[in-house]
């Protein structure tokens, strides 16, 4: 089958047929697609902390952290810049080169985006690679995280359209494209990818892959996760999906998605280590390390490097930027320009309040220009 070129959409024919190649036919396609662009036996290990733990008025049938379920998490408030750089730093102790921050919210507020600004730059400073996921975002947004440096932003799309209201009906399939095209606009690059196991069929995972493939530009990063059904979610019955349909998709995400890292995300705790080989040899090339994700357990660091010793492989070591390039520049300067402006008429505020009115008067000046 022909390699598509970047301008040449896939179609549903077209992902049939690969998903219906015999295993190993599929398995040394994508293996050599692989090598075409990454090292064969380099896996970039990551790092996924919460820093802002259940609360959310989302209904993802798949997610604990949804108000709408009776799980067992325990709600917290967004966590302080320093208690993230000292979790960050762990991880980089531990091998990770990419941090990925989370919070469960539909999407941020402009009270928050301020803290998670200072997070992104504080680790960035220690010489990770950075990922946030907030949920959806404004254009807004987008640049002020884009100003601070942030590399990575992830928004999954989870399924296929086609399936996608079997799993979540509180935003469309359209918000998660659109968020998308904000982060894409501003110079960030894209996380998404989805989830197996919900209950969707080969032709949703088809259509799942089609969609990120198709994009104008695919994402540079794809989380493939497995389903760890969790009790109290609607899905903590559902059936697990099949250890070679994973491998399928895996394979067939790395053909069409030739240059993006695939991420071997959720649901490795059960993974066995022959299936874990058997991902990368599909062309997975990134796991997250630790021993939480999210909400759910993940492997333990041990069992990781002893992997690692069997199939000899070696981890990955991006070098992220530390300096702002011109597009950080440009979208940079508006800010500084507000930062400015705020400013300066507080300063005037408090000239026109005078030496002789009260300290209230002038806190009252200062609290009526709101957080500068």
């Amino acid at each position: 089958m022909k390699q598509q070129s970047r301008h040449t959409a896939w179609t549903e024919g077209q992902v049939e047929a690969l998903f219906h190649l015999p295993f190993s036919d599929l398995l040394y396609k994508a293996q050599t697609v692989h090598r075409e662009k990454f090292s064969p036996n380099q896996v970039q290990k990551s790092r996924l902390v919460n820093i802002k733990v259940g609360g959310c008025p989302e209904d993802c049938k798949y997610c604990s952290q949804s108000i709408r379920y009776n799980t067992d998490i325990k709600m917290s408030k967004l966590m302080d810049v320093a208690d993230v750089v000292v979790d960050a730093k762990r991880a980089k102790a531990d091998g990770a080169s990419r941090y990925c921050m989370g919070a469960a919210w539909r999407n941020p507020q402009t009270s928050h985006m301020s803290k998670l600004c200072s997070m992104i730059q504080e680790v960035k400073a220690l010489g990770l690679e950075t990922c946030m996921t907030l949920g959806m975002l404004t254009h807004r947004q987008a640049l002020q995280l884009k100003s601070a440096g942030l590399d990575f932003y992830n928004h999954n799309i989870d399924t296929s359209p086609e399936y996608y209201q079997n799993i979540i009906t509180t935003r469309k399939f359209q918000d998660r494209l659109d968020t998308i095209e904000h982060v894409r606009q501003v110079g960030i690059k894209v996380c998404c990818g989805g989830i197996l196991g919900m209950g969707e069929n080969q032709q949703d995972r088809g259509s799942m892959l089609r969609v990120l493939a198709n994009m104008k530009e695919p994402p540079e990063s794809v989380p493939i996760n497995m389903l760890v059904r969790i009790p109290g979610t609607p899905l903590e019955n559902a059936s697990t999906v099949e250890p070679l349909d994973f491998v399928r998709t895996i394979a067939v995400a790395r053909i069409m998605l030739p240059k993006s890292m695939l991420r071997l995300s959720a649901g490795r705790r059960s993974m066995s280590e022959e299936l874990q080989a058997l991902c990368f040899l599909a062309g997975a090339n990134s796991i997250f390390v630790g021993d939480r994700l999210l909400t759910t357990d993940n492997v333990e660091l041990d069992a990781d490097e002893i992997l690692f010793q069997k199939l000899g492989l070696e981890e990955m070591t991006p070098q992220p930027s530390h300096s702002r390039d011109f597009l950080q520049e440009v979208v940079w300067w508006p800010f500084r320009f507000e930062r400015w402006f705020r400013s300066t008429r507080l300063k005037t505020a408090i000239c026109r309040a005078g030496p002789r009115r009260s300290f209230s008067s002038c806190a009252g000046a200062v609290t009526a220009l709101g957080d500068f």
